[in-house]
């Protein structure tokens, strides 16, 4: 479980790094072009557009994957408190037949 969250951050950092660099070289590209300042102010709002465009999709990308993190933390506590409960079951049954044949071998 803790190896699958230290490779959804991982993939996040990569995928996070790999946004910026992409977005600082667009607007260094943006900079260094013969542009008129009309067609420049242009590209910029487009690529801030994008940006935000994707900065949305990891957004709800993130949001899905921790509701799924949240779901199978669930899923995993219920099972795990089923195992406990059976545990304690078991363990209230042989403490109860110890008790038995301590009394029946006391008679």
């Amino acid at each position: 479980m803790n190896s699958d969250r230290e490779e959804k951050s991982v993939v996040v950092n990569f995928l996070a790094g790999l946004g910026l660099g992409a977005l600082i070289g667009a607007a260094t590209a943006l900079m260094l072009a013969p542009k008129a300042g009309t067609e420049t102010r242009q590209d910029i709002a487009n690529a801030a557009d994008d940006l935000r465009k994707k900065a949305n999709k990891v957004v709800a990308d993130l949001s899905e994957s921790s509701e799924e993190l949240v779901k199978k933390s669930k899923e995993l506590l219920e099972t795990t408190k089923v195992k406990v409960q059976s545990a304690i079951d078991a363990g209230k049954q042989a403490m109860a037949r110890k008790k038995e044949e301590g009394e029946e071998a006391e008679s």
